[in-house]
């Protein structure tokens, strides 16, 4: 692919005329990177490993959830707890779900008691844009992003006028999936307007422990996006992005409710009433021709309410972030860059429980210079946070590029990351499980990429890659968090795009090795090797495709004495145009129905009757049709 092409991008920043287009049309476009750097850019520009999954990919793909879109992804492993809506674990390149950093149109979305980012919430027909960054991004998006970054953009606009849309899909253990749509726009203003609601009967996830254990644990999700930008001048833009996921989403406790009145271990229906949300707005400016500046506001919150069906038990946890970010993008000359920038937020916690703390803020500045030269490229970022809590913080990041042909590239890196404890961590009231004198953890990353662009149809990109960890936090035998655990993580990631005969493969594989350095046991939940296919082709308005996902074995335990087995799986899915306003499709996952499981519950207790796998989903299969009338 033309390298020229593939920075034009890039080029187009510094050009105040399409500022106003800029960020909104990159976002349609697979050859871009956003989240990088937070600015547009080639993605063979970018210093860091990525996958991008456009909204063409993500209607072609058909995936259940983002969770499952995600697992697509090398590096990248996903173990859900049961059905649709049970919480997942991500690991991305061996580090746990709260050692990576989840964003929704710039936007910081993770619950701040526990670190989990709710995005089995995450509707998918309100996102327009998935980006995957694989190492640490601390410099410029301090704490969490040790293992890497998730970006969702929601819905945008695609081209001036209205655009109307409807889907309607049914499918296995009574899901239904209805969305509704409405963007355009002219020259200067854009908006998307979109509505979704899913339902689901879902399955049984665990074994019954008690009769109230045996039903199927439903879930039901209602999504709302609105995005609304004006540009004033080829200098100036403002624009507004919401995101907000509510709903009811049943689950198994197996353990039970201890009644203090007869003495006995009841059953319970449990539930969680969720929301997920995200609020921001920016000012984008053309200060000059080598200067851009962007001021962002925001405001996200993840509200948690569990419940029980069969007592008047509750519990309420809910956090709110409210956050500013001002980026400034200066080109120096041909061969220079700076990005100079600021952040701040402030974490609340509100909820049943009276935490020691209930609120506490962070502050940082940053710098990132860049050198782009004929035989070498360098990057090299700076970052100061200051947390009201565990004082300051300095992440360092370097990069060099060397292009060893026109095709060809090869990145050396070194990157430093934290993550600062949670609420959980440091105030929960009993400090039988709380610890106020925790530090951050902190890792080192090393890393060495090659992209190669071996023909017209085929392209390589490929990581080898080792992450130190220190200081992580792990519940001692007491369950209180310590600063106790190191660990060391190698691996290899490759990606092959190939287009052969019309059909598009995209094949994914990951290796990894993850261990604890004091014990020499495998990280929980990590399996040492993952490899990914689909294949795709169209015939005119009929387009076919398939899905194979391998898995080799894990522990579900840090002491390495419960394995969870392999699995493969493979998937069909196909579309048909019945004409430019009506399509159709059809997809069906898991079709050898496999029985596997990728976590487990239980109670810390090799004995304890109930240790047992959660159940995934057997076969399942959705019908859709979608409805794009032109006005």
């Amino acid at each position: 692919m033309n390298r020229l092409r593939l920075a034009l991008p890039l080029l187009l920043l510094t050009s105040p005329d399409l500022l106003a287009d800029s960020r909104d049309d990159a976002l349609k476009l697979p050859n871009v990177v956003i989240s990088t750097n937070r600015q547009v850019q080639a993605r063979n520009d970018s210093s860091a490993a990525n996958s991008v999954f456009t909204r063409d990919d993500i209607d072609r793909l058909q995936p259940t959830s983002l969770t499952d879109l995600l697992s697509r992804v090398p590096g990248v492993q996903v173990a859900p707890t049961g059905g649709r809506g049970s919480l997942p674990g991500i690991y991305m390149r061996g580090t746990k779900s709260a050692q990576s950093l989840v964003l929704v149109d710039g936007q910081r979305i993770a619950n701040t008691t526990s670190g989990d980012s709710g995005l089995q919430y995450l509707n998918v027909d309100q996102i327009e844009r998935v980006e995957v960054l694989r190492g640490s991004r601390s410099v410029i998006y301090g704490s969490d992003a040790i293992g890497g970054v998730i970006q969702v953009f929601t819905r945008r606009s695609a081209e001036q006028g209205l655009q109307p849309r409807l889907k309607l899909g049914f499918g296995s253990n009574q899901t239904w999936e209805r969305s509704l749509g409405l963007s355009g726009g002219d020259e200067h203003t854009r908006f998307n307007l979109g509505a979704s609601l899913d339902e689901t009967a879902g399955i049984n996830s665990t074994h019954t422990s008690f009769p109230s254990d045996g039903d199927h644990d439903a879930y039901r999700n209602q999504s709302l996006s609105l995005n609304l930008s004006h540009s004033f001048s080829d200098e100036l833009e403002v624009g507004f992005n919401l995101l907000d996921n509510r709903g009811k989403s049943e689950y198994d406790n197996s353990f039970g409710r201890y009644d203090a009145a007869t003495g006995q271990t009841l059953g319970q229906k449990p539930y969680t009433d969720y929301t997920v949300s995200s609020a921001s707005g920016y000012v984008d400016a053309a200060l000059n021709e080598r200067w851009q500046s962007r001021l962002e506001l925001g405001h996200s919150e993840n509200r948690d309410t569990k419940r029980d069906t069969l007592s008047d038990d509750f519990s309420v946890f809910n956090t709110y972030r409210d956050s500013v970010n001002w980026q400034n993008d200066l080109t120096l000359n041909d061969q220079n860059s700076l990005i100079l920038g600021g952040d701040w937020y402030e974490d609340r916690f509100h909820g049943s429980t009276t935490f020691t703390e209930n609120s506490r803020w962070n502050r940082a500045a940053f710098v990132q210079h860049r050198f782009h030269g004929e035989w070498f490229s360098t990057e090299l970022g700076l970052r100061r946070d200051q947390n009201q809590q565990f004082g300051g913080q300095n992440s360092w990041s370097g990069t060099v590029t060397l292009p060893v042909n026109p095709d060809n590239d090869v990145l050396l890196s070194y990157s430093e990351g934290f993550r600062a404890p949670t609420f959980n961590d440091l105030y929960y009231p009993d400090t039988k499980y709380s610890n106020p004198n925790l530090q951050p953890e902190t890792s080192k990353s090393y890393e060495l990429q090659w992209r190669s662009q071996l023909s017209d149809s085929t392209r390589l990109e490929a990581s080898l890659y080792r992450t130190d960890l220190s200081d992580a936090i792990i519940l001692d035998s007491n369950s209180k968090p310590q600063n106790v655990a190191s660990a060391r993580i190698n691996g290899f990631e490759a990606a092959l795009k190939q287009e052969l005969f019309g059909w598009q493969g995209n094949l994914g594989l990951s290796l990894i090795d993850p261990r604890d350095r004091d014990t020499g046991h495998t990280l929980a939940r990590r399996a040492r090797r993952t490899l990914s296919l689909d294949l795709d082709r169209q015939f005119d308005t009929l387009g076919v495709g398939a899905s194979w996902q391998a898995i080799s074995s894990s522990y579900d335990d840090e002491d390495n004495t419960h394995r969870l087995g392999g699995y493969a799986l493979l998937g069909l899915r196909s579309s048909w145009a019945l004409n430019r306003e009506v399509a159709l499709s059809l997809k069906v996952d898991n079709l050898l129905d496999k029985s596997y499981a990728r976590a487990r519950y239980s109670y810390n207790d090799p004995g304890f009757l109930n240790n047992q796998d959660y159940r995934e989903e057997g076969r399942v299969w959705m019908v859709g049709v979608t409805w794009t009338p032109e006005i």
